[in-house]
Order: C-alpha cells, then structure tokens, then sequence
C-alpha cells in the first residue's frame, strides 16, 4: 500500500516504558519499572461510597454529556486547593480539566507547537513529554539538571541562541531524577523568562508527595505571565479516573479549549464527578499523608538497601518526595547491558535512554520505590546489586 501514515507519526518514539512492563507481566520479576503509585493505598472503599452516593443522589443527570472546560465544581476545588497549599490566586475559569496531564501535554503542543518549532527540556526529561511534543515535529534542546534543578546557565544559553517556543519542567520530584529544584534555582530560571515570549510549562503531578523537607515556590507565582500548571489526581487518588488539569491565563485558555474539542469534546464526566464527590466526602489531607508516610518508608528502604548492595562507584540521588531516585553507573557501562541481565536476574528497572533526546547507550537509569513493599525492595535491590558487581 505504500506509506499510508502521516509523517507526523513516523519520527515519533515509542513509549520504551510501556514496552518494558510487557516485559515484566511475570509475577516472579520484581519491578522498579513502572511510575505507578501503590494500589494497597488507593481508597477503593471511599471511592465505592462515593459512587453509590452519587448515583442515588444524581442518577441520570451524570452520565450526559459536559462542558469542554470539566466540571465546575471540580475547578471550584482545584482553585481552592491552591490557594490552600500554595497560596496561589487560581480562578476556575483559567482551569481546564484533561483526561490525565498527558493530555495537557498534547493541547499545548497543540496550541503552540508548529513543525521546527523550539522547546527547551530538562535533560534527563520525562519521557512523555518527549514523546507528546514530539508529534508536532519539534526541535529539542535538552538542558541538564542536577541536585539543584535546571543549569542556569545552559537554560540561558539556549534563551539567547534560540526563539524558544516551551520550556518544559518538572520541578518538584522529577520524573526521572526525582530531584527538585532549589527556591533560589527556581527564581534565577523565572528571572531568564521574565519578559520573554517563552511559556513555562509547570508540571506538578509529585508536589503534594513530599515526605522531607518544605515546600518550595511555585512558577507561577514568580511569572505568571509565562507559566502553564499542570496537575493530575493520578498520583494523590486513582490513575484510571485519568483526571488530570491545566491552568492558564485567558488568552491560551481560549485556545486550549478550541484544542480540546477538536481531541474528545470534554473529559470523562463520570469520573470528574465521582472524583469531586469522593473529595467532598473523605479527607484527602489525611490520605495524602497516608501516602506520605509509606512512600517516604519506601524510599528509605531502597537507598538502605543500595547503600548495602551495589558498588561503591555508583552514584544515586536522594530524592525528599515523589516516586523515583536516579541511578549512574561508572565509566560507560551502558544500563541497557544491565537491564538485559537484570531481567534474567528477575529484576527490572528503565534504563536512562529514553529520558534523553539524543543519546543512547547511557550509563544512567530510573528506579521506582513507590510500588514495591519494602521487604520486596530490598530482595530486588540486592539481586540487582549482584548483577552490577560482576559488570563493574
């Protein structure tokens, strides 16, 4: 038939993630693969009541058709929300709800995105924002972060070189590094955006997982002018409700808006209802910190049992919330050679190429602590441990 397929399409990488949790179906194989919370602690009780509340008190009237812009109740939340946490002034009207921040992701690649456009992204970056902005044919220029957050210093240097239509960030717990960026990091990037036509794209799906340390600032109080929110209820709730939530100013809303309708006309409305209704019901800061305090263990276990397990010449962050710590290896031992092992060993892990744009055959890798007791942690760490002292 020839080449039926868009040439949008044809450049753009798989997820490798999900290719690898293929990879993992066997129960025996102890995974630090997958970025996915812990199902022992979702609230499946809470939410079947709030459903059956919300049914016998609604009935039909939630399962018609909605408004593209979500439900106003659960924007009326959200706003309210921030100003709790963050002490952000948030109106609902500049909130969209998505069907999970991936979408989010999508819209604004949407909105702005033309071929050869370009967008700045932290290195290592979060591979689905790679993979959505990669649809519209996009040129990246990766800028690396480290313990502190994002290199100034490169963030200006692609600034001044380049017309840099996003810069995209994650500076709470990053995905994959699980690093966040300094308060004084945030402001000397904020300040290099500052007047620029450039917008920030905030992505914020860890924030409220903190289990160390205080909370920092948010972009969008130092350039809201610039800054896009992203949040999502996938990580403080449920993943399959795939709720999740833009914040712009008046201008790009109307034109995400636009976006969403020509992709699903509205997000499931179902969902965004039994979401607000299991909020309204249930203490969600009593259950955050529910997840706080099992995930601040885990993560303990895993840097324990690294400590105990793997070479001395391994390098590793200490991440104080989130799901995930970063892995280096010595010299050029690419990651890729110790997953195929590990996997025999029945232990995996995502190996760091597909959080870069244009490297491969890195010595670096993501480990999730989130969805693995501790007990299995430290037998996974330790089998993984063994295999990286016969490659060393």
């Amino acid at each position: 038939m020839g080449n039926i397929f868009s040439d949008r399409i044809s450049d753009v990488p798989r997820s490798f993630i999900r290719d690898i949790l293929k990879l993992t179906v066997d129960e025996s194989i102890i995974s630090f693969a997958g970025g996915m919370p812990n199902r022992d602690l979702f609230p499946v009780k809470e939410i079947s009541a709030a459903t059956g509340r919300l049914f016998a008190e609604c009935g039909k009237d939630i399962l018609q058709y909605s408004t593209s812009e979500g439900y106003p109740g659960l924007r009326q939340w959200i706003a309210a929300r921030y100003k709790t946490t963050k002490n952000l002034d948030v109106h609902p009207d500049n909130i969209l709800i998505t069907s999970g921040s991936q979408q989010g992701l999508d819209l604004l690649g949407k909105t702005f995105l033309n071929e050869g456009d370009e967008v700045v992204i932290e290195e290592p970056g979060y591979l689905g924002a790679i993979q959505a902005f990669s649809v519209y044919k996009t040129r990246f220029h990766p800028v690396p972060v480290d313990t502190d957050g994002v290199d100034t210093a490169r963030l200006q240097q692609a600034l001044s070189d380049h017309v840099i239509k996003l810069f995209y960030s994650v500076p709470n717990f990053q995905n994959p590094s699980g690093i966040s960026y300094s308060e004084e990091n945030r402001r000397s990037a904020a300040g290099l955006i500052e007047g620029r036509d450039t917008i920030l794209i905030e992505d914020d799906p860890y924030g409220e997982l903190r289990f160390r340390g205080s909370g920092l600032s948010s972009f969008y109080q130092m350039v809201p002018n610039n800054t896009v929110m992203l949040g999502s209820f996938s990580k403080i709730v449920a993943p399959s409700f795939r709720i999740g939530w833009l914040v712009a100013r008046d201008e790009i809303m109307e034109k995400l808006v636009i976006a969403k309708q020509a992709s699903d006309l509205h997000t499931n409305y179902l969902g965004q209802r039994i979401i607000l209704q299991y909020l309204k019901d249930n203490d969600i800061d009593e259950h955050i910190e529910k997840i706080r305090t099992a995930y601040g263990k885990q993560r303990d276990a895993m840097i324990e049992a690294i400590g105990e397990c793997f070479p001395e010449e391994v390098r590793y962050t200490r991440p104080e919330g989130g799901m995930f710590l970063w892995i280096t290896l010595p010299g050029n031992l690419p990651a890729m050679e110790v997953f195929n092992k590990a996997v025999g060993r029945k232990v995996a892990f995502v190996p760091g190429d597909p959080f870069y744009v244009n490297k491969k055959d890195v010595n670096t890798l993501r480990l999730n602590f989130s969805c693995v007791d501790g007990d299995t942690i430290r037998i996974g760490i330790k089998r993984l441990g063994d295999v990286l002292k016969e490659m060393i």
